[in-house]
This record gives C-alpha cells, structure tokens and sequence, in this order.
C-alpha cells in the first residue's frame, strides 16, 4: 500500500511528529487531496494544546488547505480528480440542528472543523468531506491561496458584512497575519483605510498594502485621531488584544461598529455602556465563513490583486514553522509547502 508523510501531534502539549503512514482511500461523500500547501494559523493551537472539546489524537492540524483532488469518494458527482480546491476552517455542518435549517452553517451546533475534527493539512494527503472544498482560481499560486482560506476569508468575510459602504472610513488595528490582509481588502472595498499599529515602523507598509492613514497607537491616541478624522464606521480588531480593542472603541463614530476578529483568551472587552448608547454603537464578533464565502475571498482577491505575505517551510520543518508564527516574528503568514 502506499504511503504517506504526516506533521502529526501524538498528546495534548505535544511536539510535532514526522510520520509515516498509508494512504487512505476516501469514503462515501469524501474526496482526497494532494496537498500543495498548508497555512499555520493560531487556530492550530487548539490542536496542539488540546483545548477543543472531543478532540481524539494523534492528530494532524491544519486549516488553510490548498491542493488538488487525487480521489473521489462514492456518492461524489460535482467534483473531478486534477480540481484545484481549499479546504478551510469549517469542515462540514449536520444539516438538521437549528442553525443550520436557518441556512446559518457556520455557527451550526455540530461543525466539523479541519484539523480538530478530523485530519487536517500539515500532510501530503488529505481526506476531507466535499461539502468543505472551495475551488480555487487558476491564477492564485497554492501558497498564495492557503492563508487566503481562513485569515483572507475572515477579513474578507467580516469587512463586506460591516455596514460599510465604499467611502465609509475603516480602521484596521494591528498589521500582522490578519491586519495585512485587512487592510488590503478595505482598499479594493472602496474604504478610506485607517491602519493602527504599534509604532512608526509599520508605517510605510500600511500604505504599501493600501492604507490612506497611518496612526502610530504608541506615540499618539489612536481613538482621539480617528475622530479627529471623523469617526470610524468600523473599526476591524485584528490583534489579539482585549485592552487595545477596549482603548480604540472610543474612534467610532455614528452607528460605528467595532468588528472583532482577533481572539484574545486572556482578558475581557471593557466597553462603557454610555459610549454605546450615545452614537448608536456597537461590537460585534465575526468567525471565519463556509466554503461558499471561501470561493468569494479567492475569486475577489484573484481579480483584484490582494495576497498574502508568506513564509513558506517544507513539511519536515513543520515544527520550526510553528515556532516562526508562534514567534510573532513572521512577516506574516507561515505557510508548509508540500
């Protein structure tokens, strides 16, 4: 039987493993993917640290896929083995709970998640539900794609759901592995694009990458300079910060909305209850998006131009990979080439 290479994790706290196994053929409703590429995303952690609920090892992570199809499963008719697809963050929903009848497939109760509820991307190959696979445009290079599929797609997702509309102001806070990408999408959304980041040395980056404003939060108020901008409209939140979202909610404008993307598990949001009611404000969270949003991001971000900043590592160094994005030292997105 053939085989297959893996980047798995044995235990909860564990390191990552190269291993070897067969390769498995795909089930009833299941294609398998030659893997191309695989984004790193903190995400991962939750594989890693075993901080997700029923998670089984050994287990392989990985949820910014980007392959083509080696195999089809039975029951598999609107795909075709040398298809160019991704495979994101949502897996798969069960059709029956309350969620999903309401066609809310991301928030339904029993979400197959990639790389937690099954095996993920850090292999040659994978074996995924179909209704998980995003097609990916011929002009998007696989490494370019992967991040595209979770850190595009919720910037993507959240920023054409905000409210705003082109010419709106939009702040995005922090350029990092979402920030960048943020900031890129706002500029081809039509936004005036507000970048915030920690210190001067961001700065011409975020005009690079499309931004019309820069406010450096270290050497000034970042809430008071947007408003002596006007106000924001939204503010998209990409650094997993509590206290910095907290700080800069006070830039909102009129019926601003503060858009929280970036998790911060350590400290709560503490918004004023006035600031809220006085402008008409408000928060508001946003997970990633279905493989339907996933063709959305890919196809906009393939016509317009938007692209990851990328790292790549082969599989074998899956562990130093890790460590690169863990680091906050990568410019921006890690990404294992296969």
């Amino acid at each position: 039987m053939a085989k297959t290479r893996a980047a798995q994790i044995a235990k909860a706290g564990g390191d990552f493993e190269i291993v070897e196994g067969d390769l498995r053929s795909p089930g009833l409703g299941e294609v398998r993917i030659k893997v191309q590429a695989c984004g790193i995303c903190m995400g991962d952690e939750l594989a890693r640290q075993g901080h997700w609920p029923g998670l089984q090892y050994p287990r392989v992570p990985g949820h910014e896929v980007a392959g083509v199809i080696d195999q089809l499963g039975s029951g598999v008719t609107r795909w075709k083995t040398g298809d160019r697809v991704g495979v994101g963050w949502h897996g798969g929903h069960d059709n029956t709970c309350p969620a999903c009848r309401a066609g809310d497939f991301l928030n339904c109760e029993n979400e197959k998640v990639s790389g937690l509820t099954f095996d993920g991307g850090y292999q040659e190959y994978m074996v995924a539900p179909v209704e998980a696979l995003a097609r990916i445009p011929d002009s998007l290079e696989p490494a370019e794609a992967a991040p595209l599929l979770c850190a595009g797609l919720t910037t993507f997702n959240s920023l054409r759901h905000s409210g705003a509309v082109p010419g709106d102001l939009v702040a995005v806070q922090g350029i990092g592995g979402l920030g960048h990408l943020g900031i890129q999408f706002a500029n081809k959304f039509g936004y005036r694009v507000v970048a915030v980041g920690r210190g001067s040395g961001n700065a011409s980056l975020a005009k690079k990458l499309g931004a019309h404003e820069y406010i450096d939060s270290k050497a000034s108020n970042a809430a008071q300079e947007l408003q002596k901008l006007g106000g924001a409209k939204v503010i998209l939140s990409t650094a997993p910060s509590a206290v910095a979202m907290s700080e800069i909610f006070g830039g909102l404008g009129r019926h601003g909305k503060l858009m929280v993307i970036g998790a911060d598990t350590s400290a709560p949001l503490e918004i004023p209850t006035v600031g809220l009611i006085m402008g008409s404000k408000s928060v508001q969270g946003w997970a990633s998006g279905t493989p339907n949003a996933s063709e959305d991001t890919l196809r906009f971000a393939a016509l317009t131009g938007v692209r990851p900043m990328i790292e790549t590592f082969p599989l074998e160094k899956a562990a130093a990979a890790y460590a690169r994005m863990t680091s906050g030292q990568a410019q921006f997105r890690v990404v294992l080439t296969m």
